[in-house]
């Protein structure tokens, strides 16, 4: 079963072919820039078995979410859809064959799509009970930027970061890069971290970088081999790509480890077979998307071994005050462009969230 959930687009405030509730909500009729979207009256989901109805609190908004209602995400949504994968809330229904989640629970959730929205339908298998203390503005960081880079350091065929080595993160004032920061922290790792302001550098020192290197001014090649004296570091993890992956083979150690996660930088590099011969590194990817669902050979319920754990851990470490997840603003749903604005605008140190109902009053909105 794929989880994905069908909305029907609006014909002024009538509905095409579908009985329930109306809900605010962006809806993708078909693919187009970002800044073409608007907010709409939309029939409320249907849920369908192993699922649950979520009141949405708060949705993640993100880069991928621009590219995929462009059409050039890696995944195509099929037209009509809701975009945004990445909610908080509060459980209003779930389905007779659910036994993990309760009505009433407070949750965040991976969706395949649909988070943009006042009403979210989630995979239960993807949906997890959030700790009392956890702000649903704060608990969207977890489904992705948190679990990749959890995933990343700590899982054994990934970089498997161990107490006393050196980990570099690139992208360090992102949602994975602070997330990244934290964990290698609480792995025991000496931590470098690459920044391109002061407000980013400050960003990553508050959350427990020990050495922040601004790659406006210095190259971070040179300052990571002379600060490990001549070593570089055992693992780098790189939301970046480009020039910034081809500079970081220079400085991996020996039998290092190098992740990219993502290609910031919008160039996606080419690996000299050569240069990972020479010093024994290895390359290893991580699409955090396959692990919830969002591949082709749908593996949602045979990973859930993995991400619930996971998860778990997350959520030990965050009511142990070793997590902290940083948002830096938060918009109203009508003001979900704003929001996008922020991102595409690299002005974000930390996450960007849409918060609504509740959770959009205790903020003020």
């Amino acid at each position: 079963m794929s989880g994905a959930v069908l909305y029907l687009s609006c014909q002024g405030n009538s509905l095409a072919g579908t009985k329930g509730k109306l809900m605010r909500a962006v809806l993708v009729e078909e693919f187009t820039e970002f800044e073409n979207l608007r907010l709409t009256n939309c029939p409320e989901p249907e849920m369908q078995p192993n699922q649950v109805r979520i009141r949405t609190q708060a949705t993640g908004i993100s880069f991928a979410l621009s590219l995929m209602v462009s059409g050039r995400y890696q995944r195509k949504p099929p037209l009509p859809f809701v975009p945004a994968a990445e909610v908080a809330g509060i459980v209003t229904d779930v389905s007779e064959d659910c036994d993990r989640i309760k009505v009433g629970d407070r949750v965040c959730a991976v969706l395949d799509w649909g988070g943009l929205a006042e009403i979210a339908v989630a995979n239960e298998v993807n949906t997890f009970k959030i700790p009392d203390s956890l702000e649903f503005c704060r608990a969207i960081s977890f489904t992705n930027s948190y679990a990749t880079s959890a995933a990343a350091l700590t899982w054994p065929h990934l970089l498997r970061l161990e107490a006393g080595e050196t980990l570099l993160v690139h992208g360090a004032a992102g949602g994975v890069g602070l997330a990244a920061i934290e964990i290698g922290k609480i792995l025991g790792a000496t931590v470098f971290a690459t920044a391109g302001s002061t407000e980013k550098i400050d960003a990553a020192k508050e959350h427990g970088a020990d050495h922040v290197i601004n790659y406006r001014e210095e190259d971070f090649r040179t300052v990571v081999n002379d600060l490990t004296g001549g070593i570089g570091a055992n693992a780098i993890y790189d939301p970046v790509g480009g020039d910034v992956f081809a500079q970081s083979l220079r400085c991996v150690a020996p039998e290092g480890r190098i992740m990219p996660v993502g290609f910031a930088s919008g160039n996606i590099p080419q690996i000299p077979a050569n240069i990972l011969l020479v010093k024994n590194i290895t390359v290893t990817g991580l699409n955090m998307g396959y692990y919830v669902g969002w591949s082709p050979d749908d593996v949602r319920h045979e990973k859930a071994q993995f991400i619930h754990p996971l998860m778990g851990k997350m959520f030990n470490w965050f009511e142990a005050g070793k997590l902290n997840p940083r948002i830096w603003k938060t918009f109203k749903l009508e003001d979900f462009q704003d929001a996008m604005a922020a991102v595409l605008g690299r002005e974000a140190i930390g996450r960007v969230a849409v918060v609504m109902d509740e959770e959009a009053k205790r903020l003020g909105h």
